[in-house]
């Protein structure tokens, strides 16, 4: 009878413990699950972005002087991007446009955030109403004066991390 009852306690006991555990690790293999999947969703974004600066170029003319092309007072520097990625890319306001002098480069602000401050950085896409594939994204970045001539570096940066950089002479 001894050996009865102590065999039942211990399946009990056993039972217990095995539904103690499967609540505890369900739920962290729930949550495990969920962040792979989003890790796999954005890591499969990243791979469809692609993106490559064509060309830059800045408001100089062919001697090397500050021509101011459109006349607003300001000295600008282009950089046309396109998406060779094969998805639209969005949140354009949020990219990061790091440019300046070979080792001596800063992120730069958007015009949304630059309170007004120089230099900062306005888009527009060129060949479509959306920075879809194939269309290209035009960044004008703007100063209050003609920079120095010199090799200067921009790389620009997607939301997703995807990112390409160039190096121009001014």
């Amino acid at each position: 009878m001894d050996k009865t009852i102590t065999t039942a306690l211990l399946i009990i006991i056993s039972m217990v413990t095995a539904l103690m555990l499967f609540n505890v690790a369900y739920p962290a293999i729930v949550e495990g699950g969920a962040a792979i999947t989003s890790m796999v969703g954005r890591a499969e974004d990243r791979m469809r972005s692609q993106i490559t600066i064509i060309h830059a170029g800045a408001e100089l003319d062919s001697n090397g002087w500050w021509q101011d092309s459109n006349g607003n007072g300001q000295f600008e520097v282009f950089l046309w991007v396109k998406n060779v990625g094969d998805i639209r890319i969005t949140a354009l306001d949020s990219l990061d446009i790091f440019f300046g002098p070979e080792g001596n480069f800063a992120r730069i602000p958007h015009q949304s955030v630059a309170g007004g401050g120089y230099p900062y950085w306005t888009w527009e896409v060129e060949n479509a109403s959306e920075w879809t594939p194939t269309a290209t994204l035009r960044i004008t970045v703007r100063y209050n004066f003609a920079l120095s001539s010199g090799r200067y570096f921009a790389k620009v940066t997607t939301p997703a991390g995807v990112h390409d950089d160039y190096f121009l002479g001014i």
